[in-house]
């Protein structure tokens, strides 16, 4: 059923909120992806506080040039959706699409997207959703700095055994 033109409006001040405001946006093609598989994901990127929905692609580059993008850069054939946020960790949205474009291959595609204001091609947005978590960068960082210490602290036992 084809949109009012009161509903397109609606859509697309989402779409401008949703692209000027989120940390990051993710532009996804989908296809072939069945009921199931789609509310499975949805209810995971909203338990995560990423928010997901479709939205026509001239809608989408309107959008997009209104806030000085150029639409273009985005290659955008079949169904796109997007999916928005990471107010607390920027790489969380494409991070999630990325794991369920694995469970959903040929059916789930990151695109491109919106990272920290920038609009980056589909390479730059695959190699965000590959950065660990916020907390697990962190852990890593505290195992860098913690291991010299536990290096030392085993030779310094080694050395008290063999002197006793």
């Amino acid at each position: 059923m084809a949109k009012t033109k009161e509903q397109k409006k609606e859509i697309s001040e989402r779409l401008e909120e949703a692209l000027k405001n989120a940390a990051s946006t993710v532009f996804v093609h989908f296809s072939k992806v069945n009921v199931a598989d789609e509310s499975a994901m949805r209810r995971s990127l909203r338990a995560d506080g990423v928010k997901y929905f479709v939205a026509k692609k001239t809608l989408i580059r309107r959008a997009l040039e209104k806030l000085g993008h150029a639409a273009d850069e985005v290659p955008m054939q079949g169904e796109i959706a997007i999916a928005y946020g990471g107010e607390n960790d920027s790489t969380l949205p494409a991070r999630l699409v990325h794991e369920f474009g694995k469970k959903l291959v040929d059916k789930l595609a990151i695109v491109g997207g919106i990272f920290e204001g920038t609009l980056v091609g589909e390479a730059m947005m695959r190699e965000i959703a590959t950065i660990p978590s916020l907390q697990t960068l962190r852990a890593m960082f505290a195992q860098v700095v913690n291991s010299p210490r536990q290096r030392f602290a085993v030779v310094l036992s080694k050395v008290a055994e063999t002197k006793n």
